[in-house]
């Protein structure tokens, strides 16, 4: 077990625990021990900054973003900055004094980035200056970051509710309300959000596109099935951002499978078994997934053919995929970042980021690696 999990009994949170805290601290299971290998590439590192105080001792997954120009990247205490995307100057700080629960959401063609309070209060700052533009009190918490368009802002919250809010002003636009089962994830996928359709996953393992004019649901399609008699056994959470890529949606569920569909008419083209709580990534036509297990899956974009499978990293709580050029990289407990070659999964390089642990996701632009460790350190790093 390697998440948290939340517990929900009459509608009401019982119970928020790591999912390695529910056995004793002697029950954990050991993470492989790093195997050697001949470097090919080096690490260099461009920039580092730091983000005030980290992520906490929760299981926040916070995950830099950019709107091309700048960075963004807050912590858990309200703590958010902007860096220069290519020297990493500090452009501005703020102090919003209250405790964040998710990371920086920033959409294109706007000028405002948002993040979500532990209470579920929406803020929308100035991309340039920091400056608040607005507030908004919705019905929980979100642990994923909000997605934007250059309309609506977008919040898939932990009660299973995406409720989208009008970009200007923070008003209420519309909310989508779906089934939560009693026992899932402690996380929640951030919606894909496209002009006209926003797709969420949801922890009934369910996939719905909805309609961005007023929230109706324009399709369903289910990704997992549950299995088994024990709650437990019947988590099929989709914990992982959807990945839509070449006209194709590829999803990933925890105990359940990977599933590219087509976007426009729901039809799954192809499913393989496999447990994921990340979002997957893609390059070099291939889908790629880091399991429950910690072990890295290459798949054919288009057949579902197994390319390549990296185990040697198992049970080190890798973070989801990145491709960096020819690479592909993941991040683990221990703070390494493990470069794999996209053609067989062969290690290429590593580089210890944070000894505090990387797990949220890393950005990658042009080429240059973003990482935010759970120190609340920032880096940009280039294989050279």
């Amino acid at each position: 077990m390697n998440k948290l999990f939340r517990i929900l009994a009459a509608g009401a949170l019982v119970a928020s625990v790591s999912g390695c805290g529910l056995w004793s601290s002697s029950d954990e299971i050991e993470p492989n021990e790093l195997v050697d290998f001949k470097a090919e590439r080096s690490v260099d590192v461009l920039w580092s900054a730091s983000v005030g105080s980290g992520l906490g001792k929760k299981y926040h997954q916070f995950a830099p973003a950019s709107d091309g120009v700048r960075i963004y990247a807050n912590d858990t205490q309200g703590t958010v900055s902007a860096f220069d995307l290519a020297t990493g100057k500090r452009s501005w700080t703020v102090d919003l004094d209250t405790v964040i629960g998710s990371g920086v959401g920033v959409g294109v063609g706007r000028s405002a980035l948002v993040v979500v309070t532990e209470s579920g209060v929406v803020i929308a700052l100035d991309s340039s200056t920091g400056a608040e533009l607005w507030r908004k009190q919705v019905s929980s918490e979100a642990v994923a970051p909000a997605q934007l368009n250059r309309d609506l802002v977008i919040v898939q919250l932990v009660n299973g509710k995406v409720t989208a809010l009008d970009a200007s002003s923070g008003e209420h636009r519309w909310t989508y309300d779906s089934q939560v089962p009693s026992l899932s994830l402690r996380g929640t996928a951030a919606p894909v959000v496209a002009s006209d359709v926003t797709f969420a996953g949801f922890a009934s393992g369910k996939l719905a596109a909805l309609t961005n004019s007023n929230g109706n649901m324009l399709w369903e399609q289910r990704v997992a099935e549950p299995q088994g008699r024990s709650e437990l056994e019947r988590m099929v959470d989709i914990d992982g951002r959807p990945l839509l890529t070449d006209n194709m949606l590829y999803v990933s569920s925890y105990q359940g499978r990977l599933v590219a569909i087509n976007p426009f008419d729901a039809q799954i083209q192809w499913a393989r078994d496999s447990s994921s709580y990340h979002s997957p990534a893609a390059g070099f036509g291939n889908v790629y997934v880091v399991e429950s297990n910690d072990h890295v899956q290459a798949f054919d974009a288009r057949s579902s053919a197994s390319v390549w499978s990296q185990p040697t990293l198992e049970n080190r709580r890798l973070s989801a995929p990145v491709v960096l050029g020819n690479n592909l990289v993941v991040g683990d407990r221990e703070g390494y970042l493990h470069f794999m070659s996209q053609v067989d999964g062969h290690f290429v390089a590593r580089y210890r980021a944070d000894s505090k642990g990387v797990v949220g996701d890393m950005l990658s632009i042009n080429d240059v690696l973003y990482v935010l460790g759970n120190d609340g350190r920032l880096l940009a790093l280039r294989l050279n």
